[in-house]
């Protein structure tokens, strides 16, 4: 896909986290590919009695060599008729909407309608996530309404494929995750861990990214309080991420084994993270795809993983990691066998695997979709 002019809509700086790196990194590629890229995100996301974390905006200047405009408020009517007219009057060849929560289907629904009386622009929904992991009422009618204002449809998941079929027949399409290479190249882990003040001589599990109620944290620290797990002196896990939820529920799970550092992780900080870990957890207890997989990919770091949604997909068990069901016994289980192995066991595996994630692959998927 090549000479279009392209309009992405969703999370991108000084909005933080992993869909404004998904969409940044995007735009970067399809800029590469020698297509005219914007980003149009949002001057307002959520308001902040409903925002759990500590803040919804990243510190420092935005990327330089991205078009970023603040225009999308989600609450707004007449700032959807705004945005969507502003939008249609460019007439783009693709606008690219980023979805994950039903909160915004009325926002980014109305704006892509707005934009397809140019008749000329194309519209692909991006879909992280359909099914939200925390249901409300009314889900099901927004997700219509979004789907029903869309083109067409990429998914990085089969399950969100899946769950798209049940709405619609429109053209879908199942692209993997790819890698998030924009938080820098590994580092000698002994660099990282001196760097971060960790035991060069421990061995270190991660759990990292926000920390909700699905994403199994709980399962995890149970499951560090396993007699077995609890005999191995040199083991300590890192538990890297701000608390979306009341951090009170986790800490009678906690032990000197356990540190946390409950704070956002600041892009130039995750590389020294991930350098200094030898197995990434991730004991989801729903899921569709993650993120932080593609994070430990491009680090080649070899992941724990439970049994639910994409991410058996990404992590082939016994290959890349392990997959375990989800729940504390299990966990320990397979954090047990990773011990047992010889260090680096599944490293040839990973870098090979690395390489099928490519956002050239991502994009080539998505230009079947014009």
């Amino acid at each position: 896909m090549t000479n279009r002019k392209i309009v992405i809509i969703g999370p991108a700086h000084p909005i933080r986290g992993g869909l404004a790196a998904f969409n940044e990194r995007l735009a970067r590629q399809l800029a590469a590919q020698g297509n005219d890229v914007s980003i149009h995100t949002f001057s307002f996301q959520y308001p902040g009695f409903m925002f759990p974390g500590k803040t919804q905006y990243a510190e420092g200047p935005g990327p330089a060599d991205l078009r970023i405009y603040r225009t999308v408020h989600s609450l707004n009517p007449l700032n959807w008729r705004k945005t969507g007219l502003r939008i249609r009057k460019e007439k783009p060849d693709l606008v690219i909407i980023a979805y994950w929560l039903p909160l915004m289907a009325m926002s980014l629904g109305s704006i892509a309608r707005i934009i397809r009386g140019n008749r000329h622009t194309r519209i692909v929904g991006l879909v992280h996530n359909l099914i939200p992991h925390e249901k409300r009422p009314g889900d099901a009618v927004l997700n219509r309404y979004f789907v029903n204002s869309c083109d067409a449809f990429i998914t990085l998941s089969k399950e969100v494929l899946a769950d798209i079929r049940q709405l619609t027949n429109k053209p879908a399409v199942f692209a993997p995750h790819p890698v998030y290479d924009s938080f820098g190249d590994a580092v000698p882990a002994t660099e990282a861990r001196q760097r971060l003040g960790w035991d060069a001589n421990k061995r270190y599990l991660l759990f990292f990214g926000f920390i909700r109620a699905y994403k199994g944290l709980d399962l995890l620290l149970e499951a560090m309080r396993d007699e077995r797990i609890s005999a191995i002196a040199n083991l300590e896990l890192v538990v890297a991420g701000e608390f979306y939820e009341d951090r009170k529920k986790y800490d009678p799970l906690l032990s000197e084994r356990v540190k946390v550092i409950s704070d956002f992780i600041p892009d130039s900080e995750v590389k020294y993270y991930f350098s200094a870990a030898d197995l990434v957890v991730q004991p989801y207890k729903t899921a569709t795809q993650s993120g932080i997989s593609q994070m430990a990919y491009h680090f080649e770091k070899p992941m724990l993983v439970t049994a639910v949604g994409g991410l058996p997909e990404i992590v082939p068990d016994g290959k890349a990691g392990y997959v375990t069901e989800p729940n504390a016994k299990a966990i320990a289980d397979g954090i047990l066998r990773f011990l047992s192995q010889p260090p680096g066991v599944f490293s040839n595996f990973i870098r090979e695997q690395k390489g099928l994630y490519s956002w050239v692959h991502f994009v080539n998927t998505l230009g079947t979709l014009q």
